[in-house]
């Protein structure tokens, strides 16, 4: 078990880099002067030559890729010569010298994804910090009613295969999956935050947290969680609940059950103590993939109801095309990819013994 950790994990890591690889090479190919976006239109060649030289955006682009990588790396180089790009600043770098020499020095550090254009003076890991905590929050809310309501459904529609709740609820499903993300948001903020909101009591837009009349504080607004949790959540719903009705038709027909029901055991037995845990595998791999991809799926949503999370800031990064946001937001995106999926790889081993520890 320890040796396929290992492996997953250096995947994960190769995958990382290769996905540091390609948003470096992506964004490094636009059009646009990063320096003059960061100075503004206004900036004189004195002003832009010296925020070429500070940020190393004079250099080949080869040489900028080994600095965002050297960025990047918990175990960095950086020069003693406080002119350099690479010199070691505390503001920017949160992190312990290991080794100091009179040309360069190792550090140990927590990942530096550099400035934002847009607000100068503003670190792009302080801005994740603020926003990513509330997709996060998010993305469980509306995971965590999908898988409930998913595997429920689908699991009511196995047990009436064929009759007319069987027939209603894939139907529902198949609404579900068919309507994008974005148009469900307009229309569940339309009417449950503006026609219907006397009866409901929620707003058509609203974040976490709200500030109250007089500006001096905030407080909690759990009620806003609840149409981008819901919205959110449809299509994962209606994946799950379809998986989790052919999954379990699967089971039930294997060897093992016709021979326990042969014993004689209680079809509610058979059911919940044995087929529902092996038509789990699927319903699991649809359940990390949502959750990875609700991080960017929110985009939409999150900018319909103005949750101020990951994917209201992206929005608002790509309108100002404030790169060092992008790049850093994708590169989060991604890490939560590799990381849920390494898990659920392990999952798989605990959850099925015929899977192969390669």
């Amino acid at each position: 078990m320890l040796r396929y950790l290992s492996k997953k994990i250096a995947y994960a890591i190769l995958t990382l880099f290769g996905v540091v690889t390609v948003i470096f090479l992506l964004f490094s190919v636009l059009p646009g002067d990063p320096a003059r976006m960061m100075l503004g239109q206004n900036s004189n060649s004195e002003q832009l030559a010296q925020m070429k030289r500070k940020y190393g955006f004079d250099q080949p682009v080869a040489k900028q890729y080994l600095y965002y990588i050297n960025d990047l790396s918990p175990l960095s180089f950086h020069s003693t010569s406080k002119s350099d790009y690479t010199h070691f600043n505390p503001k920017n770098y949160k992190g312990i010298k290991l080794v100091e020499s009179s040309n360069f020095d190792v550090v140990i550090k927590w990942p530096y994804l550099r400035y934002s254009f847009a607000r100068p003076g503003k670190l792009v890991t302080a801005i994740l910090s603020e926003t990513l905590p509330n997709t996060i929050i998010l993305a469980i809310a509306a995971i965590t009613l999908a898988m409930i309501l998913g595997i429920c459904l689908g699991v009511i529609a196995a047990l009436n295969q064929d009759n007319w709740i069987d027939r209603v609820i894939q139907l529902v499903s198949t609404i579900g999956m068919s309507v994008p993300s974005f148009f469900s948001a307009i229309v569940f903020a339309w009417l449950f935050g503006y026609v219907w909101r006397d009866w409901t009591n929620l707003n058509m837009t609203g974040s976490l947290y709200a500030i109250d009349d007089f500006g001096e504080g905030r407080y909690l607004e759990l009620k806003n969680l609840i149409l981008p949790a819901i919205v959110l959540g449809i299509r994962p719903l209606a994946v799950i609940s379809q998986l989790m009705r052919n999954a379990l038709l699967d089971v039930l027909q294997q060897d093992y059950i016709r021979t326990a029901k042969a014993k004689g055991l209680p079809a509610i037995k058979i059911v919940y103590h044995h087929a529902i845990k092996n038509a789990l595998n699927p319903v699991i791999t649809a359940i990390s993939g949502w959750f990875a991809s609700m991080l960017a799926g929110a985009v939409f949503v999150e900018f319909v109801f103005g949750w101020n999370g990951l994917g209201k800031e992206i929005v608002s990064a790509l309108n100002t095309l404030d790169l060092p946001v992008i790049m850093g937001s994708v590169l989060v995106i991604a890490l939560f990819f590799i990381i849920i999926q390494t898990v659920v790889d392990v999952l798989y081993v605990w959850l099925d013994p015929k899977v192969k520890l390669d």
